[in-house]
């Protein structure tokens, strides 16, 4: 029998270390997610990089014992949903985009995940989220206007490449909804790698007949690599597991570190200025997400 849909992560509580840490690691992880994009699709086609992260991901999870658990047939239903709209069509739609627009406004609008998982979360659990979530992802998306806008000034976007990253985010909004069921079944690891399996069969085709319009430099075929295994594979099982424990729209916040590492790595590694705005936009973003990081007191 397949496990009743909620969202409800198992610990409602406050964050403990464990969440905090996964939190940290997701946010650090994908926070480099979108360099690792721009610098693939440079030589290779979207199809081959969208493929080559999946195929990467399922790969390096396949590795691990816990990761080859089998699903019960009831649930596979689930795991296509999650596959196709939470892997699948945002690695093609992402790997698209970012030959559209800068890697930062990408990282903005996808910034926007928490609130519509929140969104989503409403309509199918017919369920108000606590104060403490709704008023932290709020605030957080707050500072991510504040904190990214400076650099949006001149930024290369055009609307076919800002609706593309929309679908993404709407994508994994409502399979971080359905993960939440799964993980607590089988573990994120479990999950995620079959996911990633179903993943890279909708995605073979693509990939295969857009070989012929790529460019296999080392810089790119390493990119790919490190979005693939790390990016991927790793951080979606991580994230998977976060979402079981605290439920999707408090595991969506860790979209909200996104911008915060990158103007990190920026000021350390580029010498980058950051605008004062921005720095008002960060403490708005921690804010929020100490918020969302309370316990859940739920609204009828």
């Amino acid at each position: 029998m397949a496990q009743p849909l909620t969202n409800v992560g198992s610990r409602t509580d406050a964050y403990g270390p464990t969440e905090w840490g996964l939190t940290l690691a997701i946010g650090l992880i994908w926070g480099s997610a979108f360099l690792w994009i721009a610098l693939g699709v440079d030589h290779l086609a979207p199809g081959v990089v969208a493929f080559g992260r999946v195929a990467l991901g399922a790969a390096a999870l396949a590795a691990f014992p816990a990761a080859r658990r089998t699903i019960a047939r009831p649930d596979w239903g689930r795991i296509a949903v999650v596959a196709v709209l939470g892997n699948a069509a945002p690695a093609l739609l992402y790997a698209v985009a970012e030959t559209e627009l800068d890697s930062a406004v990408a990282g903005m609008i996808t910034s926007g995940v928490p609130i519509l998982s929140l969104t989503v979360a409403g309509f199918m659990m017919r369920r108000l989220p606590g104060r403490s979530q709704a008023v932290g992802i709020g605030l957080g998306f707050l500072g991510i206007v504040l904190m990214t806008w400076p650099s949006m000034r001149g930024a290369d976007a055009t609307p076919m490449g800002v609706g593309l990253v929309f679908l993404a985010t709407l994508g994994y909004a409502i399979s971080g909804n359905l993960l939440v069921p799964l993980q607590q079944r089988y573990g994120g690891p479990a999950v995620t790698l079959w996911a990633l399996v179903v993943s890279s069969v909708v995605l073979a085709p693509i990939g295969a007949a857009t070989l012929a319009e790529s460019e296999f430099t080392a810089g790119s075929v390493a990119a790919v690599v490190v979005l693939g295994v790390v990016g991927t594979g790793i951080a979606r099982s991580l994230a998977a597991t976060l979402a079981g424990r605290v439920g999707a729209p408090r595991m969506s916040t860790t979209t909200y570190l996104i911008p915060v590492v990158a103007i990190v790595l920026g000021v350390t590694f580029r010498d980058e200025t950051v605008a004062p705005m921005a720095l008002f936009g960060v403490g708005i973003v921690l804010l929020g997400a100490f918020l969302a990081s309370r316990a859940v007191v739920e609204r009828e």
